[in-house]
């Protein structure tokens, strides 16, 4: 199985949001004009790529991840991954490990100094990323913010 990872492209947003089904499968479809306003604002916003794993033509996964300028480590930026997910048909395929490795490259080739995600607090997943070469090395923290109704 060839897998090709890329920058996804506005004809990829099905496919994303078919993912993202996948990732958070409680939350409402996201209304197609919704979603591909959302996309233009991602496509215009420096330093960020949406990377997916092609598999045959096929989206099969798909990292989010964006280059944030930093003024600490002698300037260098720090390269954040989120909304992780391989389509369980994809899963145990190599799919996840092909993607973690480009947003890695990506991380290098933008000059960051670390490559830092959030992760689900599953045993599995945090087993998948310390395969991946990431370590478990701080405690996350964060806030959610209720939904005013809006998108």
């Amino acid at each position: 199985m060839k897998i090709n990872v890329r920058s996804a492209a506005e004809a990829d947003v099905s496919a994303l949001l078919a993912l993202y089904g996948e990732l958070n499968p409680d939350d409402a479809p996201l209304p197609r004009a919704s979603a591909d306003a959302i996309w233009a604002a991602i496509a215009r916003q420096e330093g960020r790529t949406v990377l997916v794993a092609d598999v045959g033509g096929t989206v099969a996964g798909t990292a989010d991840c964006i280059v944030m300028p930093n003024l600490t480590r002698g300037g260098r930026a720090i390269l954040f991954v989120e909304n992780v997910v391989v389509a369980g048909s994809f899963q145990r395929r190599g799919v996840g490990r092909q993607l973690m490795e480009a947003a890695v490259r990506l991380g290098e080739s933008t000059g960051c100094y670390k490559v830092q995600l959030l992760a689900a607090d599953d045993e599995y997943v945090h087993t998948f990323y310390e395969a991946c070469g990431f370590h478990a090395l701080a405690e996350g923290f964060r806030r959610y913010i209720p939904s005013s109704g809006g998108a």
